[in-house]
């Protein structure tokens, strides 16, 4: 197990069980107790646990965790999902990213197909994003032109929240949102842990015309805190094979088009 894998493994042993004790680490991930307290010591480093004798206990951080932990969980998953939301997009498009691990991959994704560079100088791809770590990295391809929507930035998730971002996105219309949630299910719609992102979502999804929600398997039949939108403003859902088909249908039923990637 890489030690970005155990560091999430061992942030959500704490967010379960509000501590945690080497030995029942070291045993529950099939590593040293060196290896534990080695991991424990670089988390409290960036004050994400509060070391103890033994052990670790949660600081006073949300365990929504942050986004540089969770780019491990479900990988393969949100890689193909990724293709498959990138597939979508014809050139001259505005396309909408909220934040997250897997619309950083659809990014990604469209950054990288090669019919989608720009002829006579033009940007082949419009991109309209609250998310900094998705602009920064697509700020560099010189046929995608980037929008940022502005506001406040929320650490966890390098989001920009807050009214400075409505004015900006008031202002535009969307071709197509990706968009990415915590949580996604027939009866309570698409939400958010965070009530501040699930705001600006809402109104990213009002703004644009067709609405693509990505999340993987883990994500369905659940549901968070905040409501981004009901399910009825879904147009598609693009999740991994592994979906459960009852959920899957679920989904169907509610007049949503899904996609098994």
């Amino acid at each position: 197990m890489a030690s970005h894998e155990r560091w999430n493994a061992l942030l959500e042993i704490i967010a379960r069980d509000g501590r945690l004790e080497v030995d029942t680490a070291a045993q529950e991930l099939d590593v040293s107790t060196a290896t534990i307290r080695r991991d424990l010591d670089r988390l409290a480093q960036q004050q994400m646990v509060t070391r103890t004798r033994g052990g670790a206990t949660a600081n006073n951080v949300s365990y929504d965790l942050p986004l540089r932990y969770k780019t491990a969980r479900h990988a393969t998953e949100k890689d193909r999902i990724a293709r498959a939301a990138s597939a979508l997009i014809r050139p001259g498009r505005v396309v909408g990213l909220n934040g997250g691990t897997t619309t950083t991959e659809v990014a990604r994704s469209l950054a990288t197909r090669a019919d989608l560079h720009a002829a006579g100088g033009d940007a082949a791809l419009t991109v309209v994003t609250n998310a900094l770590n998705i602009a920064n990295e697509l700020t560099v391809r010189q046929h995608v032109k980037i929008v940022v929507t502005g506001g406040v930035v929320r650490p966890q998730s390098y989001e920009l929240t807050g009214p400075l971002g409505t004015l900006v996105l008031e202002q535009l219309t969307l071709d197509h949102l990706f968009l990415g949630v915590d949580a996604i299910s027939a009866t309570a719609g698409a939400t958010a842990y965070n009530e501040g992102e699930a705001s600006i979502n809402q109104l990213m999804v009002a703004r644009a015309r067709q609405v693509v929600v990505v999340a993987d398997s883990s994500k369905l039949g659940r549901h968070a805190f905040a409501r981004i939108c009901e399910i009825r403003q879904v147009d598609v859902l693009i999740t991994d094979s592994g979906a459960d088909t009852g959920v899957v249908a679920e989904f169907t039923d509610a007049g949503v088009q899904v996609i098994r990637a």
